[in-house]
């Protein structure tokens, strides 16, 4: 697998020393350890082994380092997406499913960024609440969903801009337990009543937070400690449009698992988006979503110190969960696989309001953090087998060395 010609690790290398000595005492532990883990993947520091081809006219040899499973690092997303894709196709319904986007008001964004844990928090709890709510009320689909969410933090642009997506059921079970309620074909709740009462559950949450003392302000957001400072800072928010998002249904559950693998497992930035970094600047991709057309995806660039605070701004507190389960996914007094076995039970007598998709193929998992005796993929040269010739460990270097410089390879590490 080749390198991409530049990466995060590169900048946090190049420009990361100087601007830790600038922000001395302004960067938290989690920080300190995301950069840490980003720059050691894939390297000697966290060993590996090397691969050789069983053909012997051939000996095609590759080392493989191992990965540093940091949920921020844009090189280890790729694999741990496709395990947990493999782990999800087993909760897969045969029915539509539709994306749904709850965003944070920028007001809100910016006192999220003091109070991460708190509010990102809150901003699950609201959607989820909303979600499940209108989805069970008579006057719309009134059925209990399955809901998966995902936190997201950033905008393209790598600014603070928080939000969580939703992979929303199109139907669910009604309130009898004794049939399966499916929703209108590109239909499944009134978006501005999804907005109304997600503000109005967000605002309310927030206010008893402060009340509670859950809340803490630094800087120019010092004032908002008074709780008539904090009221009055929220008034305006009551009556202004909160965006939320409904996309028409997936064709089916392999684009629901293809799409939603990908958004679980992003990062503020990926490696391939990036395109250049000196010390003039760090050059990347970026799509401005307020304009129309092919115009939105152009460049961006930031000074060094700049794209790195931008990109530590999102690493999420210690123990956080980004990916989250509601409804019938949800593990509660009555377990997620119970649910979801009621749930084709009710379907399969149903059969014309959930038509059949055929399964993914399977695609493999990452997820085996063992050493193997041979590689799950042949040789590039010959499609023989890869046979491990030497494991190394942290810190060491391989005795062997590959082929060439381009095929060095990386594996999860535990």
């Amino acid at each position: 697998m080749q390198r991409p010609p530049l990466e995060v690790a590169d900048i946090f290398r190049d420009f990361g020393p100087a601007w830790l000595e600038a922000n001395r005492g302004h960067v938290s532990h989690a920080q300190l350890k995301v950069m840490d883990a980003i720059l050691a993947c894939r390297t000697a520091a966290l060993g590996g082994y090397v691969a050789r081809c069983e053909n012997e006219e051939c000996g095609h040899t590759v080392i493989a380092f191992c990965s540093c499973r940091n949920r921020h690092c844009p090189k280890c997303q790729g694999s741990q997406a496709l395990a947990w894709m493999e782990k999800r196709k087993a909760e897969l319904l045969q029915v539509p499913y539709f994306h749904i986007v709850f965003t944070l008001p920028t007001e809100i964004g910016a006192i999220a960024y003091q109070n991460k844990a708190e509010i990102y928090g809150l901003l699950f709890k609201a959607a989820s609440e909303t979600m499940l709510t209108i989805a069970g009320d008579p006057k719309h689909l009134g059925a209990k969903i399955g809901i998966t969410a995902v936190l997201h933090t950033w905008g393209s642009a790598m600014t603070h801009h928080p939000h969580v997506h939703m992979i929303v059921t199109g139907g669910g079970i009604s309130p009898d337990a004794l049939r399966w309620i499916a929703s209108r074909p590109h239909y499944l709740v009134p978006v501005e009543v999804l907005s109304a009462l997600f503000r109005g559950r967000m605002l309310s949450m927030l206010i008893d937070a402060h009340a509670g003392g859950r809340l803490k302000f630094f800087g120019n957001y010092e004032h908002l400690a008074d709780s008539n400072a904090f009221r009055a800072y929220l008034g305006p928010l009551w009556t202004t449009d909160w965006f939320v998002y409904v996309k028409r249904p997936f064709a089916g559950p392999e684009q629901v698992l293809a799409y939603l693998s990908r958004y679980t497992h992003r990062v503020a930035i990926s490696n391939s988006r990036l395109i250049s970094a000196d010390a003039s600047g760090v050059t990347f991709k970026y799509k401005d979503y307020r304009i129309e057309g092919p115009d939105r995806y152009t460049t961006m660039t930031l000074e060094p110190g700049e794209f790195i605070r931008r990109f530590l701004m999102h690493v999420l507190p210690k123990g956080f969960h980004r990916i989250r389960h509601y409804g019938l996914l949800a593990n509660g007094r009555t377990k997620r696989a119970e649910k979801l076995a009621r749930a084709r039970q009710l379907i399969a007598a149903a059969p014309q309001l959930a038509p059949q998709h055929q399964q993914p193929p399977h695609t493999g998992t990452c997820e085996d953090t063992t050493l193997p005796q041979h590689l799950d993929h042949p040789c590039p040269l010959c499609r023989c087998r890869m046979a491990i010739i030497e494991v190394f460990a942290a810190g060491c270097r391989p005795r062997h060395r590959p082929s060439t410089p381009a095929l060095i390879m990386g594996i999860n590490s535990s």
